[in-house]
Formats: structure tokens, C-alpha cells, sequence
């Protein structure tokens, strides 16, 4: 399928389901330097689709590392599992916050190779991070 211009509505409508925040390690949009983007979970270049089920919205460093990737390695099993899905999968499931909401951890094999492949504790976000949850923003539970 060939990549089309995704409408202010669509991209209103996937901002606004994905509550203002990358649907990978949920940095809030309204804090953001970068550009944020609509993301195709399942790629083009692999059959995916411009379908609203298959768009996500997604910070400028998780686009850019998942890059047309669907699957990664587990890093404790070493065996190739599919990433996160945001749109058939529930953040929580495979996510946690730290105590202190600094870091994501994984719960699951794709929790696993989602945060590996994403860098989703990239310093950059953790100082963000950091400076979020002292003025009072607390990251996204789901």
C-alpha cells in the first residue's frame, strides 16, 4: 500500500486516543521539543496499512528506532518476539513504572524487546522525566 498524507482529523482523532502521549514510553506530546508522528505499527513496506487501526502516535526517538521493525529479540529469552502493539494491546500488560515513575520496565517478552529496540529508558527521557515529575506531571499509566 502506498504511504498517503494522514488528514488533521485522523491525526487529531490518534493524538487524542493515545491521550497527548507517544504510545510507547508515553512522553507527554504537550512537553515535547520534537515532532511527534503517526506511526504505522505494521509498516507499509510490510503489507501494512493507513488504516486508523494500524497508526499509532509516537515520539520522535520511538519512530525513529522502530524504524519498519515488528519484531525484536527477547533480551532474556534471545528468542525473536513480536513488539508492543498499541492498538491490539494493552500498555499495562507489558509495562510497569518504577516506584518513582523514572523508569518503564518490562513484564513480558515483547515488554522486553519493545523497551530493548525503543531505548524507552533513554537518558534523555529519564532526565525529562525526572523534571515532569517535579513541577507535578506524572507519566501516562496506560
Amino acid at each position: 500500500m502506498s504511504r498517503r498524507k494522514i488528514s488533521q482529523t485522523e491525526r487529531a482523532f490518534i493524538q487524542d486516543r493515545a491521550n497527548g502521549c507517544c504510545e510507547y514510553c508515553k512522553f507527554p506530546f504537550d512537553f515535547s521539543h520534537d515532532a511527534f508522528h503517526v506511526e504505522h505499527i505494521l509498516p507499509l513496506t510490510r503489507n501494512g496499512s493507513n488504516e486508523l487501526e494500524n497508526l499509532a502516535f509516537s515520539c520522535d526517538g520511538c519512530n525513529s528506532l522502530k524504524w519498519t521493525h515488528v519484531e525484536w529479540l527477547d533480551p532474556d529469552s534471545e528468542q525473536k518476539v513480536s513488539l508492543f502493539n498499541p492498538r491490539k494491546e494493552e500498555w499495562n500488560v507489558h509495562f510497569a513504572w518504577s516506584s518513582d515513575f523514572i523508569f518503564v520496565l518490562a513484564l513480558t517478552p515483547a515488554g522486553r524487546a519493545t523497551l530493548d529496540l525503543l531505548k524507552l529508558n533513554r537518558p534523555g527521557l529519564i532526565n525529562i522525566r525526572k523534571a515532569l515529575i517535579a513541577i507535578g506531571v506524572l507519566p501516562s499509566t496506560g
